[in-house]
């Protein structure tokens, strides 16, 4: 089968390691396959979990996955910050961690409809040019205030200024903006759904026929 084909067409649900960036991911089953393949929603390098790829004829449907809720598990570590918000980048600052009174005071603003500003290390353009590339030249840049809908967030767990969040949220916010906002960085991150589709059941040998896939919508 050509490389770029329309067939196969469908979605495919992967549960991305930690590691490869999402387009890697692409790559590969556009290799696998044959077919052409895009995502319906990025996830960072150092983040896990559900990541819907379109494949073939199905490409062109993009923009029904584009905008879907998105579910969160992520650990936030509350005694440093870093220059990504995330463990990838360079520590900026040591701090005292939080306890759980204050801890659940800078929780509480953090749900319903929130501003965020977007992290440095991201693929958003400035001027023209990815902020990701602008960053790692050192360039420094103010970073536009993204507005997102927080519809839940719950602590699990609090433990030696770790605190496990799980959230859902709007597409197109940042959990690493979330982290940043309450005073830390993201530690780690594992989406668990996007929109309707679930982790559990994530198979990446298995192509979801397109109209499954939007009846699920």
């Amino acid at each position: 089968m050509r490389r770029g084909s329309l067939d196969p067409s469908g979605l495919v649900l992967v549960d991305k390691p930690a590691g490869p960036s999402s387009f890697a991911i692409v790559r590969d089953l556009r290799s696998r396959t044959g077919a052409r393949a895009g995502h319906a929603g990025t996830l960072d390098p150092f983040a896990t979990g559900l990541l819907l790829v379109l494949l073939g004829g199905s490409t062109k449907l993009a923009q029904q996955f584009v905008g879907l809720d998105k579910r969160y598990l992520t650990e936030i570590d509350l005694s440093a910050r870093t220059s990504t918000g995330d463990p990838e980048g360079d520590l900026v600052e040591e701090l005292e961690a939080p306890d759980e009174e204050e801890l659940s005071r800078r929780l509480e603003p953090m749900v319903g409809e929130v501003e965020l500003v977007v992290p440095a290390a991201s693929a958003i353009k400035i001027g023209g040019e990815r902020a990701y590339k602008l960053h790692r030249r050192g360039v420094v840049v103010e970073m536009p205030v993204r507005r997102s809908m927080v519809h839940e967030l719950q602590l699990r767990a609090y433990d030696e200024g770790v605190a496990t969040l799980e959230l859902r949220v709007s597409s197109g916010t940042y959990v690493r903006s979330i982290a940043e906002a309450l005073g830390g960085h993201c530690r780690a991150l594992r989406r668990t759904a996007v929109g309707p589709f679930r982790i559990e059941d994530a198979d990446d040998a298995r192509v979801i026929p397109p109209e499954e896939a939007l009846g699920a919508l």
